[in-house]
């Protein structure tokens, strides 16, 4: 944007600032050059609070670390309408955090197209975080989110290498030991016309690794049936798959066209009724599969961030459940505990995808 910029510039001399496509930090800079905001915040004057204006309860909040995707998945336009990867650093990320924190906030949802692709766009540059500095890369980013007490739960993190060295950290609960990897489907000849990685058995591998450092690790994943040119051998495949990598959370999608997807020009379109049929056998699957993983925590004491709360019972998640997408922990309860508190269920039975227990004592937070 060099010469670009200054031609801007010696036109329009009030132009506060020229920046290139979607860089909204640059932007806010600019106006803070400018405008610089207070430095505390007052209640009577101010309109928006500091931590800013949420739609999630109180004791949640999703934190954005990047914007755009680099993968060109056949069934996806997101790099049409966002454009290519544009990560924040992580000092941005962290004061973002350190704010929502301050403002109440229990547990941290990272989020963005790719997780695990944070920070390549910026060569993984370094920032003082902390009193250090760290790389704008997933490890140091949950290494300085992990410092702030409360938990972070990590999304759309595709199991690149680089994901092992973050497995650690949450052995050590410095994040939560979940990983919500999309992984869409089990047959390498369908994940090759997705456009996605198709190395099933080193992905099987990693996961066993992972589950071997830690043992309390949740798996979430997303898979997609009835893709176009999708067999029943594929499906099998899918179904085999879902048998050996044994996830504790799993979404599944019937396949449906996207309006400028490439994945529209392929050819071997599934019938709406075998799409159907197939996703019907896959919930079965996977059902069992949940049931039987919540059954070994039947017995043990888990942590419950409390969501909703009403007389003698609550309802909240343990670490091994996001909010809206995931199962919950019914929770017995004598006084009802406030939404936002942290306290130890014992875990009395299990369902297909929920768990039932009571409070162990008094509530933690």
């Amino acid at each position: 944007l060099g010469a670009d910029a200054d031609l801007i510039r010696a036109r329009h001399p009030r132009v506060l600032g020229v920046t290139g496509p979607h860089q909204y930090e640059q932007v806010v800079d600019a106006v803070h050059r400018c405008a610089p905001p207070p430095v505390r915040h007052d209640p009577f004057t101010d309109l928006v609070p500091p931590q800013g204006i949420r739609l999630t309860p109180r004791h949640y909040a999703y934190l954005k670390i990047s914007e755009g995707c680099n993968n060109r998945c056949s069934f996806c336009i997101i790099p049409s309408m966002r454009g290519r990867l544009r990560s924040r650093r992580i000092d941005d990320v962290v004061g973002e955090a350190e704010t929502l924190v301050r403002a109440g906030v229990k547990e941290l949802l990272v989020i963005s197209q790719d997780t695990g692709a944070y920070g390549s766009d910026l060569r993984y540059a370094s920032a003082h975080v902390h009193g250090r500095d760290l790389h704008s890369d997933l490890e140091g980013l949950c290494t300085a989110l992990g410092e702030l007490g409360v938990w972070i739960r990590l999304h759309y993190v595709y199991p690149y290498p680089h994901v092992d060295r973050v497995i650690p950290l949450m052995a050590d609960r410095a994040v939560l030991p979940y990983l919500d990897i999309p992984l869409q489907h089990g047959s390498p000849a369908v994940l090759r016309r997705m456009r996605r990685p198709a190395a099933t058995e080193t992905v099987l591998e990693r996961i066993a690794a992972w589950r071997t450092q830690c043992p309390d690790l949740t798996l979430r994943s997303t898979f997609i049936v009835g893709f176009p040119g999708e067999t029943d051998a594929d499906f099998e495949q899918l179904l085999e798959f879902l048998q050996q990598a044994r996830l504790d959370r799993v979404g599944c999608f019937k396949y449906s066209p996207v309006e400028g997807a490439a994945a529209n020009r392929l050819d071997g379109h599934v019938p709406e009724a075998v799409k159907q049929a197939r996703w019907e056998r896959f919930m079965q699957v996977q059902q069992q599969i949940s049931r039987e993983r919540l059954q070994r925590k039947v017995g043990s004491t888990i942590e419950v961030l409390i969501d909703e709360a009403g007389e003698g019972e609550a309802r909240g998640r343990s670490w091994a459940d996001a909010p809206e997408i995931d199962g919950v922990v019914h929770v017995r309860a004598e006084p009802a505990p406030a939404p936002g508190s942290i306290m130890p269920v014992h875990i009395e039975r299990a369902g297909d995808y929920d768990l039932y227990g009571s409070v162990a004592q008094a509530a933690t937070a």
